[in-house]
């Protein structure tokens, strides 16, 4: 039955696919459009006046203010050096940002290299503290497979008496296929979404849960914010030698084929995902330690959420 609809799906999602990236690209004209002719309109200008300083004609400028146009990056950027604004202004923002978000991003826009550090453990700092209670009774678990994700999320699961939840299962309940064979299929961006709808409706429907996630959620960003926002966040991880042999374990054999490519790859992915992984509030290093012993910090990690405290970084030197 999950093999006939995954097939079905297979053969009507060129298609569909076509057609949303179709409508996708229309509606992103035509709010380019929008933002081209408010910024026009703003400064006084006409079409002609913008015209003669980008270097586009007005009949041009006419197409692109109506959604009709497509314009290069090099068109755009003209577009914007005539009318004094950065290229970013002339791009629709994600999920529409306020007039104060906008502010925002000005004045952090204006200010020196050195002092986005500060700004950004300042906004974190106040996020934190306002978002608790937003993160209810939910832990999730991050970091790459083999770091003990699963088994300690059930540990943890069975210990508070709630659900563990595994996205990766969910997101193949809801596609009716496995997750090579949606990636196959449909591609990586068709995965990325029904990953963040899969995290939006288990965040909706549990207060109190054990989440583990793929290795691979920190690739989205605004999934990965989400999650981040509407859990307590641990890092799971281990040394690379560590994850290599317990994915074996687990019956995968396939790094032995290439080992020291394999490893390799490993060390690459987990130096390319070590910023956003530790952007989770609270890291537990389970290399060297038994099952026991990771369970039993992350038992302690877990109860400084409880008592509202920003977990502690737990790792090894």
């Amino acid at each position: 039955m999950a093999g006939t609809k995954a097939r079905a799906k297979s053969r009507e999602m060129p298609a569909l696919q076509a057609k949303r990236a179709g409508e996708r690209a229309d509606a992103f004209a035509a709010a380019v459009g929008g933002l081209v002719r408010s910024c026009r309109a703003k400064r006084g200008m006409t079409r002609r006046q913008l015209a003669q300083g980008s270097g586009a004609s007005e009949r041009y400028l006419a197409q692109i203010e109506s959604g009709q146009g497509n314009p290069s990056v090099i068109i755009l950027k003209s577009i914007a050096d005539a009318l004094d604004v950065p290229i970013i202004e002339l791009l629709p923002r994600s999920n529409g940002r306020t007039a104060a978000l906008n502010q925002i991003l000005d004045l952090v826009g204006r200010m020196p290299m050195s002092e986005l550090p500060k700004i950004a453990d300042l906004i974190e700092g106040r996020a934190t503290q306002l978002l608790a209670p937003d993160r209810a009774r939910r832990i999730a678990l991050v970091g790459l497979r083999g770091a003990g994700k699963s088994t300690l999320g059930r540990m943890l699961a069975a210990h508070r008496g709630c659900p563990l939840i595994e996205l990766n299962r969910v997101i193949e309940q809801d596609y009716g296929a496995s997750i090579p064979d949606l990636i196959e299929m449909a591609g990586l961006a068709t995965f990325r979404r029904y990953e963040r709808a899969c995290l939006e409706r288990v965040i909706a429907e549990h207060d109190a849960a054990v989440i583990a996630t793929a290795g691979g959620i920190v690739a989205d960003p605004e999934t990965y914010a989400l999650l981040l926002r509407r859990t307590h966040t641990v890092w799971v991880k281990a040394r690379p030698d560590e994850h290599m042999s317990r994915v074996m374990e687990q019956g995968d054999f396939r790094p032995m084929a290439h080992n020291r490519e394999a490893m390799a790859d490993l060390v690459a992915i987990l130096d390319a995902r070590r910023a956003d992984y530790a952007r989770a509030q609270s890291e537990l290093d389970t290399s060297r330690d038994t099952v026991e012993q990771s369970f039993a910090k992350l038992v302690g990690l877990v109860a400084r959420f409880s008592n509202g405290k920003r977990g502690a970084k737990e790792s090894k030197g």
